[in-house]
């Protein structure tokens, strides 16, 4: 059997504290091939962001490890470039001079006009090249969170890790910042590792959606395969029986058979219910909107 673009294999960490090793996550196994879109998802302090950490190179598993095409991950590298709920990007520079400082690290002896040339590219990608030569004061959290985004593409990584990239985005910029993903994966085939905590947002983007259980010693509890064609019209799926199947099976897993051990169990499956449908309508609403 050939190898996996990607392998997380027998993945555990402890991290020290006062009252000894705490250990965070436990034999996590998963192999993921090129051009695949995984969202990991599950309760606050699951492990999800240490998994993407680990596989970022800014952890060291305790035990097992991880391998892209053959080479153990051990340090960070921009063959993983990351992408964070908050933009990061400095705020001196105009949003061109953001994306063409990883240009140039990653393009080193190569004419100017070519890394003009790819930076422009990128940010055109994400639709932000009418506004290249604005500063991150000038523009809106959705814009630079695209701008985020352009950087780490400008990269030409191997792996695309993103940390609920979207989380801190109102609804309807939420909802276009996801088309404009779709969008750009659909062009350039990579290879997507995102967190999110949004159900609906797992199964509009991903081809698998890897559920993990409640720490500590997390690991994989479920893993879904989403098979829905693409590209995908969210607008249509609302009332798609199939998509409404792969919702329900997050939902059930997350709030059903791995709730949250301080939450009464009729509570939170009564909030969920409730709150979960207000939440799809309003939203649904917006989108109509848009």
């Amino acid at each position: 059997m050939a190898n996996s673009y990607l392998d997380i294999s027998g993945v555990s960490i402890e991290f020290p504290t006062p009252n000894g090793p705490f250990k965070a996550l436990d034999n996590v196994n998963l192999k993921i091939e090129k051009g695949e879109f995984i969202s990991l998802i599950g309760h606050s302090g699951c492990g999800k962001s240490t998994v993407l950490n680990i596989v970022a190179g800014l952890y060291n598993a305790t035990q097992g490890g991880v391998i892209l095409q053959g080479k153990e991950v051990l340090q960070p590298g921009p063959d993983r470039a990351v992408v964070f709920q908050n933009h990061s990007l400095f705020p001196w520079l105009t949003c061109y001079e953001n994306v063409r400082l990883a240009v140039d690290k990653v393009m080193k002896g190569k004419p100017k006009a070519e890394r003009h040339e790819w930076t422009e590219y990128n940010l055109e990608l994400v639709h932000m090249g009418h506004a290249m030569h604005k500063r991150p004061d000038e523009i809106s959290g959705g814009m630079k969170q695209r701008v985020g985004i352009a950087r780490a593409l400008s990269m030409q990584p191997k792996v695309l890790l993103m940390d609920e990239p979207f989380g801190a985005l109102d609804a309807l910029t939420r909802a276009h910042m996801q088309d404009s993903l779709t969008e750009i994966q659909a062009e350039l085939n990579n290879t997507v590792i995102m967190i999110t905590h949004d159900v609906d947002e797992a199964v509009l983007l991903s081809d698998r959606i890897v559920m993990m259980t409640n720490g500590p010693a997390a690991t994989i509890g479920e893993i879904l395969h989403v098979d829905l064609e693409r590209p995908r019209e969210r607008l249509e799926l609302a009332d798609d029986p199939t998509y409404n199947h792969y919702r329900a099976e997050v939902l059930k897993f997350l709030h059903e058979r791995h709730a949250k051990k301080d939450v009464p169990q009729s509570t939170k499956k009564a909030t969920t219910t409730t709150s979960d449908a207000a939440d799809k309508k309003e939203e649904d609403k917006k989108d109509v909107a848009a």
